[in-house]
């Protein structure tokens, strides 16, 4: 981004005196020359707004008080509707005339000189106007380039909410299982994930993934990670394969040395195996009746690392009725005032209380229980849930 400097602010002169242009050019003209100083000049108050309005790089008006068809205090009066903080006004009057200053300076002048001018008060005058407009310009570009970042995450978000499901439920012919997800964002884009489809009639693909860091550079990651698994899973390659192949490509493409740890896992809808790969994610849980058991790892490493890594798989058979569920580490890691994290003792315990809900209400209600723990303290990671219920 280019920054406002003083060559960039034009000053603008108004005043009726016939001489006065060549005498400024005159007095100014190493400043002029070297573009220190750079003047237009306007022999009324309506000359001068009409300058204004065309010339958007005025910043300072030099205006005398007494002229023809709009004077100096009319002119204040009118620039100071235009509410524009990088135009800075410098009234010129007569030595003396104390109560038209009092009245400019009311009215939104910046500062004022008298007559007969003094050129090097004048000079000094005009530098410190400029270096006021200055500041304030900069601080407007910066606050418009933070405007324009917003609005840029905000669209962001939503594409990123875009591309993760969100209707439910999402195979209504399908009544073999159940399956219900949700992410929070902590900030505007997040580094989280949650994906599912239908390999086949009879298999059903899952996926949970947290991206290391935050931001933008988080989220597009996410997205390459969420796409790459998802284009490679709906071809019906095992759970290891999909694996060792996803994280070749991120290997190849991955800047920064991102990675992201992933949970995916194939469920066969009509005998309740699962094939699954954890990748150096969380272990997720399954829920039965008689309680709640975290599901084994693979010793499988985090994607995006190392290349041609040798992903193993495991298999466990789910009865109907029995649920998995997938979660990132923003639950566990939620702190609240006291700097305590709502922890995995929590969670098992909300788990156990919960076993006969449906996937559904175990994660709507498991957000009500992370943000009563933390309170009114500020999210600081992405939140992601995913559960499974097989009907058999």
């Amino acid at each position: 981004m280019n920054q406002t400097s003083q060559s960039d602010v034009k000053i603008l002169v108004v005043d009726d005196e016939i001489d006065l242009e060549d005498m400024m050019r005159l007095k100014f003209r190493r400043q002029i020359r070297e573009k220190i100083f750079d003047f237009i000049f306007a022999s009324n108050g309506l000359e001068a707004l009409a300058k204004i309005l065309e010339i958007p790089e005025i910043g300072i008006v030099l205006s005398d008080i007494n002229m023809p068809e709009m004077d100096g205090l009319t002119l204040l009066t009118k620039l100071k509707e235009l509410k524009n903080p990088g135009l800075k006004t410098v009234i010129v009057s007569a030595y003396g005339d104390m109560d038209n200053i009092r009245t400019a300076m009311n009215r939104g002048a910046f500062d004022f000189v008298t007559k007969p001018v003094n050129f090097e008060d004048l000079e000094i005058t005009i530098i410190k106007t400029l270096e006021e407009i200055v500041l304030i310009r900069r601080s407007l570009d910066e606050h418009d380039q933070l405007v324009s970042i917003h609005e840029d995450l905000n669209i962001a978000r939503e594409i990123q909410q875009a591309i993760l499901p969100k209707v439910f439920p999402p195979f209504p012919l399908q009544h073999s299982f159940d399956i219900y997800a949700s992410m929070v964002a902590a900030k505007e884009v997040g580094g989280d994930f949650f994906d599912f489809f239908l390999i086949d009639p009879y298999r059903l693909g899952f996926v949970i993934g947290d991206v290391c860091g935050k931001g933008v550079p988080a989220a597009i990651f996410m997205a390459v990670s969420r796409t790459l698994i998802r284009a490679t899973g709906l071809k019906g390659v095992p759970a290891s394969e999909c694996m060792r192949y996803v994280n070749n490509l991120l290997c190849n493409e991955s800047v920064s040395s991102m990675f992201v740890s992933v949970f995916y896992g194939i469920l066969n809808t009509t005998t309740g195996e699962v094939d699954y790969v954890n990748a150096g994610h969380n272990p997720p849980y399954l829920l039965s009746s008689s309680g709640i058991s975290k599901i084994d790892m693979t010793n499988g490493i985090v994607l995006g690392l190392f290349e041609d890594f040798n992903f193993q798989s495991k298999k466990i058979m789910m009865k109907p009725g029995e649920k998995i569920f997938l979660y990132t580490d923003g639950v566990t890691e939620a702190f609240n005032s006291e700097r305590i994290a709502y922890s995995m003792d929590k969670l098992e315990k909300f788990l156990n209380q919960h076993l006969n809900n449906s996937v559904e209400t175990i994660i709507k209600e498991s957000f009500t229980d992370v943000n009563t723990f933390v309170a009114n303290v500020p999210q600081s990671d992405d939140i992601t849930l995913l559960a499974i219920a097989f009907n058999g």
